[in-house]
């Protein structure tokens, strides 16, 4: 529950179908439901008034209901169901049927995405007037190419050390936080005056092929979710 007199939803939206990793919400990674770890850190935040499912499909709704009870589930229109769906669209569909002031919108494929870095980016967005949306980046320091291999942002002739690199930053799709009339008047979730905020590699990883599923795979049964550096986020057991 937040502290004033705003309202902030979590929400987390989930298609039945994925094409790249097959039914990839409700496989199991290290034992448990992929879309459990994400929606264990949203209920950690006290920030948020309600967290909501946004989803088309009958078994990931039923799935919801019976491991998260105290979450919300919204079924989308049948035409917002395609791969080819903007984000904004699912944003937009939501909040022309619920009203918030503000919206906090992850994946459920960055299952190791801590609640500390969202309780960041929740702090960075009240305490400037100025700031409408804050969202998740990498930051980079690395010698980068095009494909015809000119040079980005280094020098081949002064072989700069990377750590000495000005940083280049990813937006890597962890989470945008926003304030509603934002994404109504611009349709994108990213306002005119946002910020970033930093999380690590590993908060970073995004399962988007079945090679990133191996690869988180790996890294949770790695960890055995008993590490308490990743307890107070997507690594919750």
């Amino acid at each position: 529950m937040t502290s004033n007199s705003e309202s902030v939803v979590a929400l987390l939206p989930m298609r039945g179908g994925s094409e790249r990793v097959r039914n990839k919400n409700l496989r199991l990674l290290a034992d448990r439901p992929l879309y459990t770890y994400m929606l264990d850190t949203l209920l950690d935040l006290d920030f948020c008034q309600e967290v909501f499912v946004d989803t088309d499909s009958d078994a990931i709704e039923a799935a919801v209901r019976s491991t998260h009870p105290d979450v919300r589930v919204y079924r989308r229109p049948v035409s917002l169901g395609s791969g080819d769906t903007p984000m904004t669209d699912v944003i937009l569909d939501f909040l022309g049927n619920f009203s918030f002031d503000r919206v906090l919108q992850v994946h459920s494929t960055s299952p190791f995405l801590c609640s500390s870095s969202l309780k960041s980016a929740y702090k960075v967005l009240r305490s400037d007037p100025g700031c409408d949306s804050v969202f998740s980046v990498t930051s980079l320091q690395a010698r980068l190419w095009t494909e015809e291999l000119a040079p980005i942002n280094h020098n081949p002739a002064f072989l700069e050390r990377t750590q000495d690199l000005s940083p280049i930053l990813l937006e890597n799709s962890g989470f945008y936080l926003l304030n509603s009339d934002v994404i109504r008047a611009t349709r994108n979730r990213i306002g005119r005056s946002p910020k970033a905020v930093r999380i690590n590699t590993l908060e970073a990883l995004d399962i988007d092929t079945e090679d990133d599923f191996n690869l988180a795979q790996f890294v949770a049964t790695g960890l055995n979710l008993r590490n308490p550096a990743i307890k107070n986020g997507g690594g919750r057991g």
